[in-house]
């Protein structure tokens, strides 16, 4: 067969488009279906004596355990700044917020979907090194860098 013939053609342009197609259904959403639509909603900025950390105790099983409390530095990005704050009981995180996240406009729907994402993604790994969230990506750098200042003040 020519390389201009016809049938050729038509080939090719089926077999990309079935390509494409594959391709694009293999792809994750950009938001959890099963996260709830209403987000933690940001805090504003917790200074002074919570900036560091505080310490307290509870009370598990019968044993002290020392929980930690905290706070990443505030990251500025392009849409807003970003700060978490983290707990952490016996060296392991328990917990993590965003006190501060972009905000106004398109940005409250995106920290919506993506500060809920990145909060469970902490949990799950334990580290800063989780991943970006898809349409969020000032947001999730700046949570990262915010996340990892506070590992830092914390030890871990």
């Amino acid at each position: 067969m020519r390389k201009s013939h016809p049938v050729r053609r038509a080939v090719l342009a089926g077999a990309a488009t079935v390509t494409g197609v594959v391709l694009l259904l293999s792809l994750k959403p950009a938001s959890d279906p099963g996260a709830p639509a209403a987000a933690q909603s940001p805090q504003g900025s917790a200074q002074g004596s919570a900036q560091g950390s505080a310490q307290g105790s509870a009370q598990g099983s019968g044993q002290d355990t020392t929980a930690d409390t905290v706070l990443g530095d505030a990251v500025r990005t392009q849409y807003g700044p970003v700060q978490v704050r983290l707990t952490l009981t016996d060296g392991k995180i328990t917990k993590a917020e965003a006190v501060q996240a972009p905000e106004g406009g398109r940005s409250s729907q995106v920290t919506a979907d993506a500060i809920p994402q990145l909060d469970r993604a902490t949990l799950t790994t334990g580290t800063a090194d989780i991943d970006t969230v898809t349409g969020a990506t000032y947001t999730s750098a700046g949570y990262k860098q915010s996340l990892q200042s506070a590992l830092d003040k914390a030890g871990g």
